[in-house]
């Protein structure tokens, strides 16, 4: 089965991606000029880089990549854009999105990035894998970047309790409970749960 797309951008550049990607292959269910969080039966939201940017107003604000991933944590997002800003990028990714690739990759290059986004993988186009290590080097994420819900599972995790414990403590399913894991593992650049521990204890998160 082939990945359930939505693009969010403005109309002039959402309608040529989904028709591009809709020729290669791809399921999508629609458009929209902003972030919703209505996104039942949606595998990838490829978003457009300036509706991902910061607030034009400079105000303090929940990213939107943070916004559709709260409302729907097994969601993937994968941020499109005309150039590498290092900026919005870098803000895109550490608020959790899957990748960035420019708007002019090819159509089956962009499904390919949306297929592999989808099950799973961390897609980064030309330029983009550099400046993440320009910026980070091997290091994770900055602790606060993790939203107040995520800096409570990694305690919870840190706790030893399972899946299963953590949903009855947070009112969650534990399917959502290991969704925030696998976000908040992918967000800090780790390679797994046990990593998870360690980085949490060793920066003071438990």
């Amino acid at each position: 089965m082939s990945a359930r797309v939505v693009v969010v951008a403005a109309a002039g550049i959402a309608d040529p991606i989904a028709t591009g990607l809709r020729a290669a292959g791809l399921d999508v269910r629609g458009c929209a000029e902003a972030v919703h969080e209505d996104l039942a039966d949606v595998d990838v939201v490829v978003l457009d880089i300036a509706v991902a940017g910061p607030d034009p107003d400079g105000a303090e604000s929940v990213h939107p990549v943070e916004t559709l991933l709260d409302s729907a944590p097994a969601l993937h997002v994968l941020v499109v854009g005309e150039s590498v800003d290092h900026v919005p990028v870098l803000a895109a990714l550490r608020a959790g999105a899957s990748g960035f690739v420019r708007r002019d990759t090819g159509w089956t290059e962009l499904a390919d990035a949306v297929t592999r986004v989808a099950a799973g993988e961390t897609v980064f186009g030309p330029g983009v894998a550099d400046l993440v290590l320009d910026s980070y080097g091997t290091a994770a994420a900055d602790p606060v970047s993790l939203t107040e819900r995520e800096l409570d599972i990694v305690r919870l995790v840190v706790d030893g309790l399972t899946a299963r414990q953590i949903a009855v403590r947070l009112v969650l399913s534990p399917r959502t409970v290991e969704n925030h894991v696998q976000r908040i593992v992918r967000k800090l650049g780790l390679a797994g749960r046990a990593a998870l521990v360690r980085y949490a204890i060793e920066n003071g998160l438990a």
